[in-house]
């Protein structure tokens, strides 16, 4: 029987050290967001310059996701994936004594091409060494990995750099990375590597993908700061992106061993699973995004507050993931899957009606929630999605999932960021409109405000009215980012509902029961 089936204590000891470096690796796309004021300061930039530190990043996790599976069996997964761990080291402890902003942008972008490796092999890993009846356990400790540490990233970023410096959210990875170099060293299964297949690589695939995604990711990050369309710049980036990546999905549909199998997209559990670990990252990425710039803009809160914050979107996850498996065998996994979605969207909708004073006691609740949300999707979707695929198939699969939830989590960070942009200015336009000096409303506040800053040391009516219109429009600027941020709440919501939509049409398949891939 399935429950019986035995998993030696070396096999965990390669999955856990897989899972430490996939955990290491999401966690450093959102750990040095709360931070990035201090980062700037210390090599000496600023601006829209600064942004580039975490996009560097991400350029290079999501270029290098799709190709693991190549180079893996180029080079063996045992000495690919150790390599890529000591060479993820080396450049964390390099971009803490990075001095400048070129100097940083090609760190970060060498840490995220080697960190990224480690999210889909640790994937593969427990598809691969793991039998059916003990995935979903493995499953629950990628679900840390994948919805946790987005959560914890600025709670740690904002800790480490207001009590350490920020050079130490970059040292925080050594001792971590040393475990999970160890545990690799020791436990993973020796391989050949095979280095025939490098004459016979997807190399056009290869650099129309690195193009593509380089320039879309690019695009998404700061195509809001360059006003989207309204400059040649982003025009430029999204017609070579479309161009790429349009060629690039057309010469792997041709291919007969691509580098990513698209027609696994077909399937209908992996198709619609793969949807909604889509919509899951923007999601996911998107709230992470969004509350910490919400306590920063709009109620003053430092790195290390909102962090403290953030923490209950991350820290209740860790109670209730240990627990999924069990749901699993229990109740069929798309209820669960859904269920979670439900509850994740829910929290959302809680902030529909944000005003000035709603700050951390008021979030407590709603972050909670969307922390059991999260807590519950990850394992049964990764599960279901994985139903039918084999293990030749596992690494592609893996590439794939996690490319598109990374993609999912670039794209949502941008349309949030947009997003908030237009409802600020569409609020601000309406309540400016209800706001005329012909209103009596308008007059008698004026009036009040002027009688106040007559009394408390502007003795000139005109300078003490001058003073009155400027904080009627500060007031009027606060309620309309308020309201906007209540509004991409609602977005990231509706975005999940959608998500619910794409697994009701799942297949039960396997693991439902035993949580078999």
């Amino acid at each position: 029987m399935p429950s019986e089936e035995k998993v030696s204590l070396k096999t965990w000891i390669a999955v856990g050290g897989a899972l430490i470096g996939a955990f290491m690796a999401v966690l450093n796309i959102q750990v040095t967001n709360s931070s990035l004021p201090d980062i700037e300061g210390g090599i000496g930039t600023g601006g829209v310059n600064g942004a580039w530190i975490s996009t560097a990043y991400l350029i290079g996790e999501i270029i290098v996701i799709p190709m693991t599976d190549f180079l893996s069996r180029v080079f063996s997964q045992r000495r690919y994936l150790i390599a890529n761990t000591a060479l993820f080291l080396v450049l964390s402890a390099a971009c803490g004594q990075a001095t400048s902003l070129p100097e940083m942008i090609i760190l970060r972008g060498l840490q995220g091409f080697f960190g990224g490796v480690l999210i889909p092999l640790a994937f593969t890993i427990i598809v691969a060494m793991l039998p059916p009846s003990k995935r979903p356990m493995g499953g629950a400790g990628f679900a840390i990995t994948a919805t946790f540490a987005p959560a914890i990233g600025p709670t740690i970023g904002g800790w480490l750099t207001d009590n350490y410096g920020w050079q130490t959210i970059f040292y925080m990875n050594l001792v971590p990375g040393a475990v999970m170099l160890a545990a690799l060293i020791y436990a993973l299964p020796k391989s050949k590597p095979q280095y025939n297949l490098l004459a016979h690589g997807d190399w056009l695939g290869i650099a129309l993908m690195a193009v593509g995604l380089a320039t879309f990711q690019t695009v998404l990050d700061d195509g809001n700061v360059y006003d989207w369309f309204g400059s040649p710049f982003i025009v430029r980036l999204s017609i070579i992106s479309a161009i790429a990546l349009t060629l690039f999905v057309i010469v792997e549909l041709r291919r007969d061993d691509p580098l990513i199998r698209f027609r696994l997209l077909a399937r209908r559990n992996f198709g619609f699973g793969t949807l909604g670990n889509f919509l899951l990252g923007f999601a996911l990425y998107g709230s992470a995004y969004l509350l910490p710039q919400y306590l920063a803009v709009s109620q003053g809160f430092d790195a290390q507050q909102s962090g403290e914050v953030m923490a209950w979107t991350g820290v209740p996850q860790l109670l209730v993931i240990p627990f999924v498996p069990l749901l699993m065998r229990k109740f069929d996994s798309r209820l669960v899957v859904g269920f979670g979605l439900a509850v994740f969207a829910a929290s959302c909708f809680m902030n529909l009606h944000m005003d000035r004073d709603y700050a951390a006691p008021q979030l407590l609740i709603p972050d909670i929630i969307r922390a059991l949300g999260q807590a519950l999707v990850m394992t049964p979707l990764s599960a279901i999605a994985m139903v039918g695929i084999t293990q030749s198939e596992a690494g592609s699969a893996s590439g794939l999932f996690n490319m598109l939830r990374n993609l999912g989590g670039a794209i949502g960070t941008a349309a949030i960021e947009t997003f908030f942009t237009k409802r600020e200015q569409y609020h601000s336009f309406i309540i400016n409109n209800q706001v005329s000096l012909l209103q009596p409303a308008t007059r008698s506040r004026l009036d009040s405000l002027q009688q106040y800053f007559m009394s408390h040391g502007v003795p000139d009516p005109a300078s003490a009215m001058h003073r009155a219109i400027i904080a009627v429009g500060e007031t009027i600027r606060d309620q309309a980012t308020v309201m906007g941020y209540s509004d991409c709440f609602a977005l990231i919501g509706v975005i999940l509902i959608f998500a619910v939509a794409s697994v009701a049409v799942l297949r039960k398949g396997a693991a439902s029961g035993g949580g078999a891939h």
